[in-house]
C-alpha cells in the first residue's frame, strides 16, 4: 500500500470540511473509497462530477481501479470550475 495525499478543491473542499488529507491505498478507487467512507453526504455526491489528477497527470477515462498510486503521491481532487 502506499501513502501520499488527496488535496480537495473548490466544492470538493467544502465538502470534505478540509483541503487535505492522507491516504493509504494502492490505486485511485481505494483511496476515493476510503474518503467516500471518511466523508459520507456531499462528498460522494461531488465526487461524481470530480476529474483527477494523479502527480499532476490527468486520469480521464481510465477506470480508477486501474490507476496505481505512488509512495508519496498526490491526487489532486477536482470540480468542475465555472468559467473554464
Amino acid at each position: 500500500m502506499a501513502t501520499g495525499t488527496i488535496r480537495y478543491w473548490a466544492a470538493a473542499k467544502a465538502a470534505a470540511g478540509l483541503a487535505e488529507e492522507p491516504y493509504t491505498a494502492d490505486n485511485l478507487a481505494q483511496a476515493l473509497d476510503v474518503a467516500r467512507e471518511k466523508h459520507p453526504g456531499e462528498l460522494v455526491r461531488v465526487l461524481q462530477r470530480c476529474s483527477f489528477l494523479i502527480d499532476g497527470d490527468p486520469v480521464g477515462t481510465r477506470g480508477h481501479e486501474t490507476v496505481r498510486l505512488a509512495e508519496g503521491g498526490t491526487v489532486e481532487v477536482l470540480p468542475p470550475f465555472a468559467g473554464g
